[in-house]
């Protein structure tokens, strides 16, 4: 039988975390169904249906347009389609709406990738790869990307607009992932990004990131 609200299936990583924060600011109801990719839920035959690359997150929302049920993979276009169906957290002033967009797309062409790799090599690949070049390489570019954040944020409380987005769902929990399961505070220096710090602090604070967080958590 059709499920009457939307399902989600994820982690708790960055991008997990994307999806749940996001119905949870727009107050949408929804079904958790904790994907770990551990332990290769990813490929299993039923969430390759949903997402053929098999990442999370990915939704299935019952109510789509036009009342047909639809599948979304890819966190930018969850938070995108969300945020077009609730009439939330993206607006629709062409300038504003392109700001959005923008900042959306920095973060999954250039903060998560770059982000990720940096994680992978300075925390988890120092047994396979001991040579400095791609931690350097990766370390180099993070703080370059914590720095357009950073002059991006002086002055403002959000990345786009100064009104709180989907662009600030998408990157805060890179930016938290840093210190957080990273551990990589000092490697970074990361108390020099004065403007990012206060961001992350609001942006953490805030009641729906809380719950949203901890959907599909690791425990």
């Amino acid at each position: 039988m059709t499920q009457a609200i939307i399902q989600l299936y994820s982690l708790a990583t960055p991008n997990g975390v994307k999806a749940s924060i996001a119905l949870e600011e727009m107050g949408l109801d929804y079904d958790a169904h904790k994907i770990n990719i551990m332990e290769g839920d990813q490929f299993t035959p039923e969430f390759i249906k949903l997402n053929p690359n098999s990442k999370i997150p990915a939704i299935q929302d019952p109510n789509g347009p036009n009342g047909k049920a639809i599948d979304i993979m890819e966190s930018g276009a969850i938070l995108i389609y969300l945020a077009q169906k609730t009439g939330k957290l993206l607006p629709t002033d062409p300038h504003q709406h392109s700001q959005v967009l923008q900042w959306l797309f920095f973060q999954v062409g250039h903060i998560g990738p770059m982000f990720g790799q940096f994680g992978h090599f300075f925390r988890y690949a120092t047994e396979q790869c001991d040579h400095p070049y791609p931690v350097e390489r990766y370390t180099n570019e993070t703080k370059r990307l914590l720095e357009v954040l950073d002059k991006k944020l002086q002055g403002q409380d959000f990345i786009a607009n100064n009104q709180y987005s989907i662009a600030d769902i998408a990157i805060f929990p890179w930016v938290n992932c840093l210190t957080e399961f990273y551990e990589a505070g000092d490697a970074l220096n990361m108390n020099r990004f004065k403007n990012v710090n206060r961001w992350l602090t609001t942006c953490l604070e805030r009641p729906a990131v809380k719950k949203g967080m901890k959907v599909c958590g690791f425990d």
